[in-house]
């Protein structure tokens, strides 16, 4: 299977399957003498793991990360990163079914199209579990942008029909929401939502939002590896998102140009702008502004109410999925958003250190 790394010079490749013996990640490019720990990875995995609450699958794992390699005494050595976390409670069985048929707005279909086989255990490569690797990348990711000042923030925004009121936002308030809103009276109202169609054996989706603060002007390419296109093809990677915005963005297509165009101030030594309709980037390089951007992620699609589909017979018949499964996807992705963020932006502040030659000649003069 191609397909499987990202990023150019911090790259990242993934390993494994939801009810394989594990999942893991190799990170390629990372500079030597970043702090690095187990403990410091964790809590960011800990962010997305199964079993935190009534809003997540029941399925219980630790998910306790190993370094294999790549770290010293603490500190990164330069050389490729190799971490991997060991699944402990497959119930295989569960799925044992599914083997049979093809579960609506799953990847059951296209895997048998393209590969005429698939692991039907939990999804296996197409499972959200893979989001482990990804999450364990970009807790390295995040490090590096931390020590440039350079800091990444996703929350839900809205869950269902559900949507964080503004004058409530406090990040303050993310992790002390189970489903990860900085407004916790709009908190409330979407864990009531989400508990009556639990009750109604179905599922919700919702929208995530991410800032990025800190981050410099002139990052990012002209034509096809802008700044936008690879965080929408990163963000869009995770498989239960259905959609990016950067900015404004589908409000665009409904307002003027004076509306949409952010004016231009400079002040103090800086050159700012008015408003952010662009969301932080200009002809795909960042505008030195706060980058905001957006997913929308689909409900869960494994749901136990009766649903239609075909069997590899070609027979129409209904089903009830059974097994472990989130009843929203929403508040366990938050941290996968903002790991595939970080993850982008390394690797795009690591290429364009080479853009201008008197920024080289600088670094080398001796």
């Amino acid at each position: 299977m191609a397909g499987s790394s990202l990023g150019t010079m911090f790259k990242i490749s993934t390993w494994g399957e939801s009810h394989g013996k594990g999942v893991g990640v190799v990170v390629d490019g990372c500079p030597a003498g970043l702090p690095i720990s187990e403990a410091y990875i964790q809590t960011y995995l800990n962010r997305r793991k199964p079993g935190q609450s009534k809003y997540s699958t029941p399925r219980k794992e630790d998910d306790h990360v190993e370094i294999l390699s790549g770290v010293f005494e603490g500190y990164t050595t330069g050389t490729p990163i190799s971490m991997v976390v060991m699944n402990q409670t497959q119930r295989s069985g569960d799925y044992s079914e599914i083997a049979n048929y093809y579960r609506p707005g799953h990847a059951d279909y296209t895997f048998d199209s393209k590969y005429g086989f698939r692991d039907y255990r939990g999804g296996g490569r197409s499972s959200g579990r893979e989001t482990i690797a990804r999450v364990a990348a970009g807790a390295i990711a995040m490090a590096i942008l931390d020590s440039l000042n350079i800091h990444v923030n996703a929350y839900t925004q809205s869950i269902g029909p559900i949507t964080i009121d503004r004058a409530n936002l406090n990040l303050e308030n993310i992790m002390q929401s189970p489903i990860y809103m900085p407004d916790l009276e709009a908190s409330a109202k979407a864990e009531n939502f989400l508990v009556e169609k639990m009750a109604e054996c179905n599922s919700v989706g919702g929208i995530i939002e991410c800032v990025v603060k800190g981050m410099p002007a002139g990052v990012g390419e002209t034509v096809f590896d802008k700044l936008d296109a690879n965080l929408s093809k990163a963000i869009m990677s995770v498989g239960a998102v259905k959609g990016v915005e950067i900015g404004n963005g589908f409000e665009c297509a409904t307002i003027l140009g004076d509306e949409n165009n952010d004016a231009l101030y400079y002040e103090d030594n800086t050159l700012s702008k008015e408003t952010n309709h662009a969301g932080g980037i200009l002809g795909g390089m960042s505008d030195g502004t706060d980058i905001v951007l957006r997913a929308a992620v689909k409900p869960t699609p494994s749901i136990a109410r009766t649903q239609h589909t075909v069997n590899k017979s070609n027979e129409n018949i209904e089903i009830n999925i059974k097994g472990r499964h989130d009843p929203i996807i929403v508040p366990r992705a938050v941290v996968v958003i903002e790991s595939m963020v970080a993850l982008t932006l390394v690797d795009m502040l690591f290429q364009n250190m080479t853009s201008r030659l008197d920024k080289i000649q600088e670094f080398y003069k001796k």
